[in-house]
């Protein structure tokens, strides 16, 4: 396996992943809604939640700020 393909699934990433789908899912939004609010296509979307896509801190912010959520949510259980 790759270098970089291990950072994007490690335990730490897979939990980012898996609050976002949660805020999605509590929302009430499609992928499709989601890529709407942030200006990108749903497959991007699809590819972030998948763990095939990784995001840096901006691409995050921009999901935390489309399903009204602040970017702590998503990061809290990184902090020391």
């Amino acid at each position: 396996m790759k270098k970089a393909e291990k950072s994007i699934f490690t335990a730490e990433y897979r939990k980012v992943i898996d609050l976002l789908i949660q805020a999605r899912t509590d929302a009430g939004l499609s992928q499709a809604e989601v890529a709407g609010r942030i200006g990108w296509r749903q497959d991007y979307v699809s590819k972030v939640e998948a763990g095939q896509r990784r995001l840096d801190v901006v691409e995050l912010a921009r999901f935390a700020r489309a399903y009204g959520k602040p970017l702590r949510f998503f990061t809290r259980h990184l902090e020391p």
